[in-house]
Order: structure tokens, then sequence, then C-alpha cells
């Protein structure tokens, strides 16, 4: 097996066990059961735990990358639009893995103040999001789909409104506050950067033309894949400054797994 190979195996099961335990019951021993590695061959490839889901991290924007990539044959306000429901639903058809996920995530988030890799692979994810939107909005002016307007600004409203609402919508556990957020974007956003004759695709219709696209051009398995949301979902770091907690450290030369609330005297292996 290839250290490429071996990388892709560690994290799809560091998005398994995330999925499954949330991050902060998440120990190095539920990634290696999901892997045909121990725990301190674990730790052969990764100093800890920390380090491991800072590169899962950067793994996802590498990931969301290539779905990104996929979608360049489509015009702007199409692209626009397929990565604007990425961010706000994903592409799992499984709505608790799904659910699940970002929760994790949003764990993850809050410990971004207080280790520093974490938060420099967010922002560096943070970076990667906006630059793509002003890529596509500046796109999108090119072609006559939107009119002239700040595309540095209008990303970063872009970022901001999007985050809020996925934040909103798992902290309240309100599924329909991102339909509601969707629908007011596209009348006080979007309609105001349309040219005349542009309409911003609806959802149905977006799903259906990123799904040819995708089937174009990709080979992941979607059972093993992660959702294309994933980057999106790590990618924005504020709101997170009044979070209190660290995580913990854990090394190779542990016996067990510390937790990652702040405690660090429990052992959740």
């Amino acid at each position: 097996m290839t250290d490429s190979d071996v990388r892709e195996e560690i994290m799809r099961a560091t998005y398994e066990a995330l999925c499954e335990h949330g991050y902060s019951e998440l120990t190095a021993q539920s990634i290696a059961d999901r892997t045909d590695k121990s725990k301190s061959l674990l730790f052969y490839h990764y100093d800890s735990k920390e380090e491991l889901v800072a590169e899962f991290v950067e793994y996802l924007v590498d990931w969301f990358d290539e779905r990104a990539v996929e979608t360049a044959s489509l015009s702007p306000v199409d692209r626009l639009a397929t990565i604007v429901d990425w961010f706000l639903y994903g592409s799992s058809n499984d709505h608790d893995e799904r659910q699940s996920f970002h929760t994790a995530m949003l764990e993850l988030r809050t410990q971004a103040p207080y280790h520093e890799p974490y938060r420099e692979n967010l922002r560096k994810s943070d970076d990667y999001l906006r630059n793509l939107f002003e890529e596509i909005l500046q796109d999108g002016i090119e072609a006559g789909q939107f009119v002239d307007h700040d595309t540095e600004e209008m990303a970063t409203l872009l970022m901001a409104t999007l985050d809020g609402a996925r934040i909103r919508q798992l902290t309240l556990d309100r599924d329909s506050y991102v339909d509601q957020v969707r629908s007011a974007a596209v009348d006080r956003i979007f309609d105001d950067i349309l040219a005349d004759d542009v309409e911003f695709p609806d959802r149905s219709v977006q799903n259906d033309s990123s799904e040819r696209s995708r089937r174009g051009h990709s080979n992941d398995d979607p059972e093993t894949a992660p959702s294309s949301d994933t980057a999106a979902n790590a990618g924005d770091t504020r709101g997170t400054d009044d979070t209190n907690g660290t995580a913990a450290n854990a090394n190779a030369d542990s016996d067990s797994d510390t937790d990652t609330d702040g405690s660090g005297d429990g052992d959740t292996t």
C-alpha cells in the first residue's frame, strides 16, 4: 500500500469516526478500528490525534477542490448555485450522517482558537472558499450573467450568510432554516447582482445539473466518499473566539487516548 493509499484510508476512517462519535468523543482508537492498523501504527504516521485531525481538514479542502473543478463546465450562475447548495445542504442523501458530521465539524471549529494547526487549516479552507466565490462571480460578470459589483465584498457576504444559516440550523435543530436563508439570499442578494435576463436556479433544477456534471467527471464511490459540503462546513472560523475549552494532546507514547473537550482527565478510548 502506497503512502497515498494509507493517507486515504486514514482520512476516510476519520470521517466515519467523526460521523459516529462527534469530535469531542473522537479517539485514535475509534479511527484505527476502521482501518487495518493498530493505534500505535496510526501514531507512526501522525504524532498526535490533533495532528491527524488538522490533516483531515486539509484533506477535505483538497477533496472539495476536486469536486469544484468538476463544476467548471457549468455556467457561472449554475456553478454558483451548485456551490451554494453544497454549502447549505451537502450532497449526501443520508440526513443523519450529514447532520452528525456537520455537528462534529462545528465542535472542531470551536477548538480553533486554542490549536494553531486547526486554525491554520481552517483559515486555508476559508480563504479557498472565499476565493472560489470571487472567481465564479468574476466569471459571471465577464459572461454577462452578473452586473458589475465588488466580488470580494459579495464573497464575504455570502460566506457569512451561508455559514450563519448552517450554524443556526445545527444548534437550533431547525431544518427549515437553510431553506428560508436560501430563498432570502435569492430575493435580497442574488437578484441585485443578476443580469436582467438571468434567473438564479431553484434547488431541484440545480441538483439535476450538478449531478450530470458529477457523473461526467467523477470516479468517486458515493458510498465511501465524504459529502461534498465537508470543506464548506470546515471553512469559516468566524464566531468561535468566545468558545471556552482546549483539546488535550495525545501522542504515540500515551497508553490511552485523552479526551478533547478540555478536561483532559478521562479515557475515552
